[in-house]
C-alpha cells in the first residue's frame, strides 16, 4: 500500500504546496534582496500548530535556493536546541565550521566571533519554535551579523519577546510578520489527496476517509498526517488494500499518542518538570504548581516564563487550562 513513506512525515516538504500561496509570496518578497546578493530584512511566520509555517519556510528557502546557488540555509529547532550555545553550534555545524570545536569546553564566545568571521555566500538561518529560546539576547547578536538572515517562528509574537530586553525588540520592529491561519477541512483534505498521490498505491482511500480525517484533525496538518499515516500502516501490517472505517478508527488515538510522544520528547527540562507535575496530581491550582515547581528544579524561572511555559503545552494539547484567571486549573489531557 505504502509506496513512498517520505511523503507521509509531516517535516516532508513538498514539491508543490497547497494554499499558502500568499504566504510563499509574501516571504519570497522578504527574501528577494538576497538574489541580488543584498542583506535581507528578518520575517517572523506566526500561527498555531499544523498550519504550515516550517514546510512553508523551508519551501520558500527550497525555491529561493534553485534560483540563487551562492545562499546557506540553516535550519534550527529551538525546542531541541533552546540555549544560545546550541543554536550557534547548530549554525556553525551546518556550515562546516565545528571540526576543532569541543563542545564540553568551547565558549560560547568564540563560536560568536565564528559566525562573525563567516565570509561564506549569504545565510538564512530559521528559527523554528523561536519562543523557546532561553536567552533572546542571542536574537540581537545574530541580527547584527550582515550575513545573517534570520526568519523566526512561533505561534505567537509576544512569546518569542518574553523577557526581552529594549535592545532586542527594537531590532525587529522592521520585520515582516506573515500570519499563518488554520486549515479548512477542504484544505486539508487537499493536503491529503496530494501526499495520497505521491506515498500510497491508487485507490485505497476516499475522499470520505480524508474527510474524516480533516475533521478529526480540526485544522492541524500535522495531525491530520499522522492519522494518514498510521492508518496506511495498519492496513500495510493487516494486508488489506483500503483504508477502512474500522482501521481508520483504531489509527486515529494511535496518531494521537504518536504527536503527544514526539512533543513530550522535545520538552525543555523545565518544561518537562511542569508537564510531570500535571501529570502526576491530574489538576492543579496555579499557586500550587508553582510552589511544587520550585521545590524540584534549580534555579527555577519567573512566574511570567512558567506562564508562557504552560501556555505551550497547552497549545501542543499536552494539557488543558481550564477557568479564569481567578480560579484557573492546570489539568491532564486523558488520551
Amino acid at each position: 500500500m505504502i509506496t513512498d513513506a517520505r511523503v507521509l512525515r509531516a517535516d516532508f516538504v513538498p514539491r508543490d504546496v497547497e494554499h499558502r500561496d500568499s504566504e510563499v509570496d509574501a516571504l519570497s518578497a522578504v527574501l528577494e534582496p538576497l538574489a541580488s546578493g543584498e542583506p535581507s530584512d528578518p520575517a517572523i511566520l506566526l500561527g498555531p500548530s499544523g498550519a504550515g509555517k516550517t514546510c512553508i519556510s523551508q519551501f520558500t528557502l527550497e525555491q529561493l535556493r534553485q534560483a540563487v546557488l551562492d545562499i546557506e540555509v540553516q535550519y534550527v529547532n529551538c525546542w531541541q536546541n533552546y540555549s544560545e550555545y546550541r543554536v550557534l553550534y547548530r549554525v556553525l555545524e551546518g556550515l562546516g565550521k565545528t571540526i576543532d570545536i569541543h563542545r564540553q569546553s568551547t565558549p560560547r564566545d568564540e563560536l560568536l566571533e565564528r559566525l562573525r568571521q563567516y565570509d561564506g555566500p549569504p545565510c538564512v538561518v530559521i528559527l523554528d519554535e523561536a519562543d523557546q529560546l532561553e536567552d533572546k539576547r542571542m536574537l540581537y547578536h545574530l541580527h547584527s551579523l550582515p550575513q545573517f538572515t534570520l526568519v523566526l517562528i512561533a505561534n505567537e509574537e509576544a512569546e518569542i519577546f518574553a523577557s526581552a530586553d529594549e535592545r532586542v525588540t527594537s531590532r525587529f520592529v522592521g520585520a515582516e510578520r506573515i500570519q499563518f491561519d488554520r486549515y479548512s477541512v477542504p484544505e486539508l483534505i487537499a493536503i491529503m489527496d496530494a501526499r495520497v498521490r505521491w506515498g500510497l498505491q491508487p485507490d485505497v482511500v476516499g475522499e470520505g476517509t480524508l474527510r474524516t480525517i480533516a475533521d478529526v484533525a480540526a485544522g492541524d496538518a500535522r495531525a491530520a498526517l499522522s492519522i494518514l499515516r498510521n492508518a496506511a500502516r495498519h492496513a500495510d501490517q493487516k494486508g488489506v488494500e483500503r483504508i477502512t472505517p474500522d482501521l481508520l478508527e483504531a489509527a486515529i488515538p494511535d496518531a494521537r499518542l504518536e504527536v503527544r510522544r514526539k512533543n513530550v520528547d522535545t520538552l525543555t527540562p523545565h518544561q518537562r518538570t511542569l508537564y510531570e507535575l500535571i501529570e502526576e496530581t491530574g489538576t492543579i491550582d496555579p499557586a500550587a504548581l508553582y510552589e511544587e515547581y520550585r521545590s524540584r528544579v534549580e534555579n527555577p524561572k519567573a512566574d511570567r516564563t512558567v506562564r508562557n511555559y504552560l501556555q505551550k503545552l497547552a497549545r501542543y494539547n499536552l494539557i488543558r487550562i481550564e477557568g479564569t484567571s481567578r480560579d484557573r486549573r492546570y489539568c491532564r489531557v486523558e488520551y
